[in-house]
């Protein structure tokens, strides 16, 4: 069985969740802080909750020998030869603030590999799904296949990150490093912007902090893409932390020499 059986059930699993999602996004929800050691605000809403909820029931029933590793619910047989990584609101800063540069993250590993994930924009009704040698868009502007853009050089390139102040101060200055070299530099975006890279809009994301479940979905993407993302070490992305995304691999290559220099 391979992955691509599974996409038209990870379908299903992104329309429950935005069906349970959409109701909430740009209304008066209740936003609880999670609690965090750093004293950093976490939000969490009855949306993110509700998502996952909708989405393990559905993996339950379908594949009950699947494990699950979600944001909101931690995990169960995680050490099954299929699990499905849930995201159920990846940017749940900008949903509590009614922008729609968020979505909903499913991804599934195989033998702890990414092998098939995708992005779920349930509020402008776009979906971004890969599966390591092909990515592909559906949405209000139809079907496309996803391609990264060449890009010669970092002096040439647009950067993203979702926002600095998520850095410890070290990395915040290597990333500065790697920032000034570049064209044009954005904040914010969060998993939308990794599939405006796969899109070919952007060349390169940089970030920090973030887990599994933030980046598992968003692996097949970008790589079906032509793209390539690894940890700051050049390691797989999937052990997550901090995250170097690049649509052209001259690219990836100039921003990782910069930062470990």
């Amino acid at each position: 069985m391979t992955a691509i059986d599974f996409a038209a059930f990870v379908d299903k699993l992104a329309t429950a969740s935005g069906e349970t999602i959409l109701p909430f996004f740009r209304t008066a929800l209740t936003v609880e802080a999670k609690a965090r050691e750093d004293g950093a605000f976490d939000p969490v809403t009855a949306a993110d909750r509700a998502a996952e909820a909708a989405m393990r029931k559905l993996i339950r029933d379908s594949f009950p020998e699947h494990g699950i590793i979600g944001e909101e619910y931690g995990a169960e047989k995680a050490d099954a030869e299929y699990v499905w990584v849930l995201d159920p609101i990846d940017g749940t800063k900008a949903f509590i603030s009614g922008m729609p540069v968020w979505g909903t993250l499913i991804g599934l590993a195989r033998f702890g590999e990414p092998v098939f994930g995708m992005m779920h924009q349930p509020f402008t009704g776009e979906r971004f799904a890969g599966d390591g040698g092909a990515a592909h868009y559906r949405g209000p502007a139809g079907k496309r296949d996803l391609r990264v853009r060449p890009c010669a050089s970092l002096k040439e390139s647009i950067i993203y990150t979702t926002s600095p102040l998520l850095m410890k101060d070290a990395d915040r200055e290597l990333f500065r490093r790697v920032e000034a070299g570049t064209r044009l530099s954005r904040y914010g975006g969060d998993c939308y912007g990794y599939c405006m890279l796969a899109s070919g809009f952007i060349d390169l994301i940089i970030e920090t902090e973030l887990k599994p479940h933030d980046v598992m979905a968003l692996i097949p993407i970008v790589t079906g893409a032509g793209g390539v993302i690894t940890t700051w070490e050049n390691e797989p992305a999937q052990k997550a932390g901090r995250i170097v995304a690049a649509g052209d691999p001259r690219v990836h290559a100039a921003a990782l020499e910069l930062i470990n220099r």
